[in-house]
């Protein structure tokens, strides 16, 4: 497959080309620093230079186009301020969905964020976030030329991955790990029946591929 990754220098989207390319998938990460394309180089995806908080959504479905999947993992950061949550966790989310739409790719996943909701209530920086969020994930779900998938991880850690994991619509809140996240993700990407799913990721005791079939009805 090639697979099309937003966000291609974040801690989880590494992760993520490291093991798709370990797959033989052909990868390709959106960066916005050219500086960045060496990591991606060592990790074995292809850097593609773009900005999606600036581009156009013909920009970006011109480098959507052929994929078989696409994948948004990009984020504003911890230490960015309220515009940016809502210029790249719910702008360019959006941007990313509606590209791949116009290039004709169906198979979306989405790195959200637990507690995500449009509605959520509060002023703090945090409060923006899960807006934005949970606004990017309803637009994506309203996008039926999608088959889109949405990943709710808990709290991040860059621990070494256990590769256990608990994976269901609700988990309730708890840790995991990056490694797990990169590895739940190439799950989901090989098993299109997880498609219209949103579902929350914790650690747990289940192993990766074996929580993934569970939520696919294998």
């Amino acid at each position: 497959m090639r697979i099309v990754i937003a966000g291609g220098h974040g801690q989880i989207a590494l992760r993520l080309e490291r093991l798709l390319a370990a797959r033989g998938n052909e990868v390709a990460g959106i960066i916005r620093k050219a500086e960045q394309g060496d990591d991606l180089r060592e990790a074995g995806a292809e850097p593609v230079l773009l900005d999606l908080e600036s581009a156009s959504v013909e920009e970006v479905a011109a480098h959507l186009r052929g994929a078989d999947a696409a994948v948004f993992a990009a984020g504003a950061g911890p230490g960015s301020g309220a515009t940016r949550k809502d210029t790249v966790d719910k702008g360019a989310a959006v941007l990313f969905a509606d590209a791949a739409v116009l290039a004709g790719v169906r198979r979306h996943v989405v790195v959200s964020s637990m507690g995500a909701d449009a509605n959520h209530q509060g002023d703090d920086v945090f409060d923006v976030y899960q807006r934005a969020k949970g606004e990017a994930d309803d637009h994506v779900r309203r996008l039926d030329a999608l088959d889109w998938t949405i990943l709710r991880p808990g709290a991040l850690t860059n621990d070494a991955g256990t590769g256990l994991v608990r994976l269901e619509a609700r988990t309730g809140r708890g840790p995991v790990t990056r490694d797990d996240v990169a590895a739940v993700v190439a799950e989901l990407l090989e098993t299109p029946a997880t498609a219209g799913l949103t579902l929350e990721l914790v650690a747990g005791s289940t192993p990766v591929s074996v929580a993934v079939k569970a939520v696919a009805g294998n």
